[in-house]
């Protein structure tokens, strides 16, 4: 695992500023909802995909790439987190200082 943060560091920041980006556009993009049925469906694969990878039940190359996607897939999610509460904060902040003034 240290080496593919080591080996992979610039996608991993890569990664981060892209969920950085998505998160920053997703407060104003007013597509409907992911319904319930479709949520409880990817966090079963999300948890298929990471026991796989835990332990070890795909060799090779295959694995590596699975290990990498699971490894990229937290900063990008990390950065979603960020972006979104920061475009709403900013976005809070004007809208009372426009009822305020």
């Amino acid at each position: 695992m240290a080496f593919l943060i080591a080996f992979h560091w610039g996608w991993l920041l890569g990664a981060l500023a892209l969920g950085f980006a998505m998160g920053w556009v997703a407060v104003v993009h007013r597509a409907p909802g992911v319904p319930r049925p479709g949520i409880w469906l990817l966090a079963a694969l999300a948890v298929l995909l990471v026991a796989a990878a835990l332990t070890n039940l795909i060799p090779g190359r295959a694995g590596y790439w699975l290990e990498l996607l699971l490894m990229m897939f937290v900063p990008y999610l990390a950065g979603c987190a960020v972006g979104s509460w920061l475009r709403a904060w900013v976005v809070f902040r004007s809208m009372r200082a426009k009822s305020l003034g």
